[in-house]
């Protein structure tokens, strides 16, 4: 799978490139279908980041990257 860095990562919010991705513990989802992902923004949370430590305030758990599609992981 590929790597991509924080950097290009930061590209896929949904403004600048037509993707949409988020990170999530060292894995990179495409979240551009979701229709909770409109624009690169998910309530407060923005696309084209890392949202691992932001997940803990989430009201759901991590089982909802299991429905996204992986694209990458991020390079540390």
């Amino acid at each position: 799978m590929q790597t991509f860095t924080r950097s290009q990562l930061a590209l896929r919010n949904g403004q600048d490139k037509p993707e949409i991705w988020v990170a999530y513990q060292g894995k990179i989802y495409d979240v551009t279908n979701s229709r909770l992902w409109r624009n690169g923004k998910h309530y407060e949370h923005w696309a084209g980041q890392d949202l691992t430590e932001e997940l803990k305030d989430a009201p759901h758990t991590a089982e909802v990257f299991e429905r996204m599609k992986q694209v990458g992981i991020l390079k540390t």
